[in-house]
């Protein structure tokens, strides 16, 4: 699996390391790198992710951090995250482990027959309304950890409504398969 740093080189982005994340805007001082630490480390302290009942959070907030900084990883990411909060969000879709494996294979189908397709991604900073560091600095409890991610979640979704029309698509595919 490659770094976030290599996406950002072969994407010609300069990561910032200094003040806040440069795409999401979380305030943090470290830029990306504290961004994505606090993304990695952060959540685990107030979720209990082992717990199968709280995979949905898990899967949502990996969708929303990872489409709030599209610019660091590969290029057909986008549509599996922003698919499967669509998937969540539109059509009330309960996800399992099982169905991103489903979902990878109909967005491969879907790939073949859309090689140049590119989903671009809303401005840096407006890409949903909430940010990892409002979920980790504040004292929360899981209960209401679980609504901010819900809010983050459907924030960033909302944020690349230009595309809900496209990840449709994926979306009938994998409810019909």
């Amino acid at each position: 699996m490659q770094d976030y740093r290599d996406f950002a080189a072969k994407n010609g982005v300069e990561l910032l390391e200094k003040g806040p994340c440069q795409f999401c805007g979380a305030n943090l001082s470290e830029g990306i790198a504290a961004c994505v630490e606090a993304f990695n480390t952060g959540l685990d302290s107030k979720i209990d992710f082992n717990n199968p009942a709280n995979l949905m959070y898990k899967i949502m907030s990996v969708d929303a951090h990872t489409l709030q900084h599209p610019e660091i990883h590969g290029r057909w990411n986008n549509h599996l995250h922003l698919t499967r909060l669509h998937l969540v969000f539109k059509h009330e879709l309960i996800w399992t482990h099982n169905s991103t494996v489903k979902l990878s294979r109909q967005l491969n189908k879907y790939k073949r027959f859309n090689r140049d397709e590119y989903l671009l991604p809303p401005k840096k900073l407006e890409r949903g309304e909430v940010t990892i560091d409002q979920l980790v600095q504040k004292t929360l409890d899981e209960e209401a950890c679980k609504k901010m991610i819900e809010k983050w979640a459907k924030s960033v979704y909302d944020s690349w409504k230009i595309h809900h029309s496209t990840v449709e698509i994926v979306a009938k595919m994998f409810i019909s398969e």
